[in-house]
């Protein structure tokens, strides 16, 4: 957006946000119309008072029109106040909308967007950036036309009662817009520094505090203030930039009024002592000057305060307008699968044509449980991620119960596949919602008899309250086994048909692995499953092994035909974990 010009095609898409809302914006622009010119009414009866009663001595006239002032006075006073109602309401019912509208929009982005945007940005733009939007309704453009307007209604009754002490008092204002017009240029530019520096600051702030476990673990709590210092630091230099203009113009527009007003006692002196005009107007003037100077001195304020409004809303209509959804074209619904997974020669990059997944084929049949093995890096998680269509593959094709996955429509077709991630989130609330994540169409009954099965009832009736337990944010007040078990009932009572779990219990001490074991063994029952493990112990029960290497797939097959070949993959990382490097006689299934 130009840094000078209000950038009216931007202006145009920010009000047609308040389409919904016409009547109150009509309701607005109606009372700005209406203050203009009864505003001006205050000193053109003054000036009547003084002319036609107080030298008459004419009381009963004088108290009649006093009593007139005084209702004009709280007309005024009332059509402000309707007017600041209706703007401020106007804005929030705008911003409201907008904010879901952003929130809706960030839900389903995929999950390309979050790898390369800190979290602390998309809160600025959910937050900070919507409510100065809401700026351009309740300080910006409507109440800049009602300045506008009563700037135009004061100018045109001081040139109708003395157009030559109008010109006298006009002398100065070349210097007014000048002042007001760098004000306007310098403020502008320190207030999108301290947009950019907000900025900067919620995107280190989240990721601190998200990692603040890491951060004492490594006692870098001095290393972090200091970096916070200089964000904060760059932060408040740029208020005060904001603030020094301010302090500048203000004294300047004082200094401007006052000479104004020393030119108007001086020429409008000399015009009441030749009876060029009368006392009233003399006196009548200093109010005029007074309310013209007002809007001139708030205008270019207002008018920075929407530049600024409109360069938010430029930020928040660049995520709404970001095309970073996945595609849901799909018709098919399904309501139930088989369970039959296929990839088909899949090649997948997250950047440019770096490619993580390298020609990746392999199929599940229903019911069948297949576990993934591989070192860190090897293409492990990025498989669970395709499936899911977390990710949209460049290469290949992968199919569910012989359909392309991008033929069912998305909902309906992650409805019926679950995840149980090596890192459980838990939401603040109670394990009961923890585990519905909020579904009204999941029973209460439902999930008591999920935890059973699962082995995490007993657990749960343990802690105060029950299933009504509070879950702090991420599950900090419960154990990683306990968080992983209730993440195996949120799974369980979702009832998929595909069901993959991702490092499941590489977190979790030997202890409550015999636990989250068989809380496995409860979720694979007749499901086609996927098992993504380290810790070749947890992967027994799979009925096939697929080893992957940086992208390839390099084996595939039980785990008794993976150990006949000595040489390969499965083979080695069997013997690094069991076998150490001394080489002994490799075991059956069974003994892991």
């Amino acid at each position: 957006m130009s840094q000078n010009k209000v950038n009216f095609r931007l202006l145009n898409r920010v009000l047609a946000e308040a389409s919904p809302y016409r009547l109150l914006f009509a309701g607005a622009t109606i009372l700005a119309l209406a203050i203009a010119p009864v505003s001006t009414l205050r000193p053109f009866l003054i000036q009547k008072m003084v002319d036609d009663y107080v030298f008459t001595n004419d009381l009963k006239g004088l108290y009649y029109l006093a009593w007139i002032v005084v209702g004009v006075l709280l007309l005024e006073s009332l059509l402000r106040y309707l007017f600041m109602l209706s703007t401020s309401l106007l804005g929030q019912n705008v911003i409201r909308d907008m904010r879901t509208k952003i929130f809706q929009k960030i839900l389903s982005f995929k999950l390309a967007y979050f790898d390369r945007t800190p979290i602390g940005s998309a809160t600025t733009r959910t937050i900070n950036d919507i409510e100065k939007v809401k700026d351009v309704f309740t300080e910006g453009i409507i109440i800049i036309i009602a300045d506008l307007l009563t700037l135009l209604a004061v100018l045109a009754m001081m040139f109708y009662t003395s157009w030559q002490l109008t010109l006298v008092v006009l002398t100065t204002f070349p210097l007014l817009i000048y002042a007001t017009y760098l004000f306007k240029e310098k403020v502008q530019i320190s207030f999108q520094q301290v947009r950019t520096e907000i900025t900067k600051m919620n995107a280190f702030l989240q990721e601190q505090i998200s990692g603040m476990r890491t951060v004492q673990i490594f006692n870098a709590e001095q290393d972090e203030l200091q970096k916070f210092k200089t964000i904060n630091r760059s932060y408040t230099k740029a208020n005060l930039d904001a603030i020094f203009y301010y302090a500048v113009f203000f004294p300047v527009v004082e200094i401007i009024g006052a000479a104004a007003l020393g030119l108007l006692v001086w020429f409008g002196t000399r015009q009441a002592l030749n009876e060029q005009i009368t006392l009233g107007v003399l006196i009548a003037f200093p109010i005029y000057l007074s309310m013209l100077t007002r809007p001139m001195r708030i205008l270019a304020d207002k008018f920075n305060t929407l530049q600024m409004g409109l360069v938010a809303a430029q930020r928040v209509f660049d995520v709404l307008d970001l095309n970073q959804h996945i595609e849901n074209n799909g018709m098919l619904k399904p309501t139930q699968f088989d369970g039959k997974v296929e990839f088909k020669n899949v090649s997948f990059a997250y950047t440019n044509e770096d490619w993580v997944l390298k020609n990746v084929t392999f199929d599940i049949q229903p019911g069948e449980t297949l576990a993934i093995v591989g070192s860190t890096g090897s293409g492990k998680t990025t498989i669970i991620s395709l499936l899911n269509r977390f990710y949209d593959i460049q290469k290949g094709e992968i199919r569910v119960d012989g359909q392309n996955i991008k033929d069912y429509n998305l909902s309906a077709y992650r409805n019926k596949v679950a995840i149980v991630l090596q890192d459980v989130f838990l939401f603040s609330g109670s394990v009961m919602e923890n585990i519905t994540l909020r579904n009204n169409e999941i029973k209460e009954e439902q999930v008591i008899e999920a935890a059973k099965m699962i082995g995490a009832h007993e657990f749960i009736m343990k802690l105060p309250n029950g299933y009504d337990y509070q879950v702090m944010e991420r599950g900090a007040t419960l154990s990683m086994g306990q968080r992983q078990l209730i993440s195996f009932v949120r799974a369980l009572v979702f009832n998929p048909d595909i069901l993959i779990l991702d490092e499941a219990t590489s977190s979790i001490d030997p202890e409550s692995e015999a636990v989250i074991q068989y809380a496995i063994e409860q979720l694979v029952a007749k499901r086609t499953s996927i098992i993504i493990a380290h810790r070749l112990s947890t992967i027994r029960h799979a009925n096939r092994i697929l080893v992957l290497d940086k992208g390839e797939v390099k084996e595939i097959g039980s785990h008794e035909a993976l150990l006949q070949n000595e040489d390969g993959h499965y083979a080695k990382l069997y013997e690094m974990q069991f076998l150490g490097l001394a080489g002994k006689k490799p075991v059956s299934a069974e003994a892991l």
